[in-house]
C-alpha cells in the first residue's frame, strides 16, 4: 500500500485587532490556506477572555472562508530556562493557557520557544526546560498539539541544535498532548544548517531523522533569512531575497512533500494530513510570499 504524504498547506502569521474572529478574513486577504496567530499580545499583559460568543464567532468566520486549520504561537517571553521562579513558573502556566485557548478555538496547534539561560550548565537548563514543559502537558487535556520551535542559537538559547531538541522531547513524547517540533528554516540557517539547495537540504533533514525523527517534523515556519549561515541572529527575510533563496525553497519543499507521511487518521488534529508552513515576514510584500510558494509547491507536485 502507497504510503501517503503529508500536504503542504501555506500560510502566514495574520492580525487579530478587533477581535479573534477577524484572523480568517485577514488571512484570506493575503490568500493563506492556513494561518497564525497570537491570541494575547505577545511582548506581554494577559489574553482577552474567550467568551462563548467569540468562539461561535471565530468558528462561523472560518467557515465562511473556508478554512479547516490554524496554529497558534505562544508569546515571545515565554522563558523555560529561566532561573527566577516568577519567569519558570509564569512560562508554564502561559504555555497552559495557551494550548487551552487554541483548544476551545480549534487550533491544530500551539508552537512555543524554549527560552535562554544564564549561569548555568547548559546540560542542566536543558533538563530543567524540559521538566517544566512536562508539567505543562500534566495540566493539560486537549486535542490541540504543543510544538516546540527551534531557535536561532543567539546568546545562551535552548533549543537551537537538533541534539538539544531532542533531549527536550524524550520526557514528553510519552504525552499525547505533544505534537513534535516546528522547524523555523531562518532559525536553522542561522544556526548552521544549509538549506539552500538540494543537497545541503537532504543533509539537514537526514540529521534531523537521525536526532528527532522525521515523524515529529510536523509543521515550519518557512523564512528566508537576512543573515548569513551560521550568524546566529534571528532576521527574516522575503523568500527568494534572503540568503537561503527561491532554490533553497523549493528543495525543502520537495522534501517535504516527498518524505513526510500523514499519520494514521485520529492522532492529529484536525487534519493528519496537512503540514502548515507558514510566513512571519513583514506584511509589506507577504501576500507576494505566499504567491511565491504556492508557485514553488506546484512545481514540484
Amino acid at each position: 500500500m502507497k504510503t501517503l504524504m503529508v500536504k503542504l498547506s501555506i500560510g502566514c502569521h495574520v492580525s487579530v485587532v478587533g477581535g479573534v474572529w477577524n484572523a480568517p478574513k485577514n488571512a484570506r486577504d493575503l490568500g493563506c490556506e492556513t494561518f497564525q496567530i497570537f491570541t494575547r499580545p505577545p511582548q506581554g499583559g494577559s489574553g482577552a477572555i474567550l467568551t462563548s460568543d467569540d468562539i461561535e464567532k471565530f468558528r462561523s468566520e472560518m467557515d465562511r472562508y473556508n478554512f479547516n486549520s490554524f496554529v497558534v504561537h505562544s508569546p515571545y517571553y515565554v522563558n523555560f530556562g529561566s532561573s527566577e521562579n516568577r519567569v519558570y513558573y509564569g512560562s508554564i502556566n502561559t504555555v497552559t493557557q495557551e494550548l487551552a485557548r487554541a483548544n476551545l478555538l480549534g487550533a491544530q496547534y500551539v508552537m512555543t520557544h524554549v527560552g535562554s539561560f544564564k549561569n548555568a550548565r547548559e546540560e542542566d537548563v536543558l533538563k530543567y526546560a524540559a521538566e517544566g514543559l512536562v508539567k505543562v502537558l500534566e495540566k493539560y487535556e486537549g486535542k490541540t498539539r504543543l510544538l516546540l520551535e527551534n531557535a536561532a542559537g543567539s546568546g545562551n538559547i535552548v533549543g537551537d541544535r537538533f541534539e538539544e531538541l531532542a533531549m527536550l522531547m524524550e520526557p514528553l513524547a510519552k504525552f499525547k498532548t505533544f505534537g513534535g517540533i516546528c522547524l523555523d528554516t531562518q532559525h536553522a540557517f542561522a544556526s548552521g544548517y544549509d538549506l539552500r539547495n538540494t543537497s545541503t537540504a537532504v543533509e539537514v533533514f537526514r540529521q534531523f531523522n537521525k536526532e528527532i525523527g522525521l515523524k515529529w517534523l510536523k509543521m515550519a515556519h518557512i523564512n528566508d533569512s537576512l543573515t548569513d549561515l551560521g550568524s546566529r541572529r534571528d532576521r527574516h527575510e522575503h523568500i527568494g531575497k534572503g540568503k537561503i533563496g527561491r532554490e533553497g525553497f523549493g528543495a525543502i519543499m520537495e522534501y517535504l512533500a516527498s518524505h513526510i507521511p500523514a499519520l494514521p487518521a485520529g492522532r492529529q488534529y484536525p487534519d493528519s494530513s496537512i503540514m502548515p508552513l507558514i510566513l512571519e515576514t513583514k506584511h509589506d510584500t507577504v501576500k507576494a510570499d505566499v504567491k511565491i510558494l504556492k508557485q514553488i509547491r506546484d512545481k514540484i507536485s
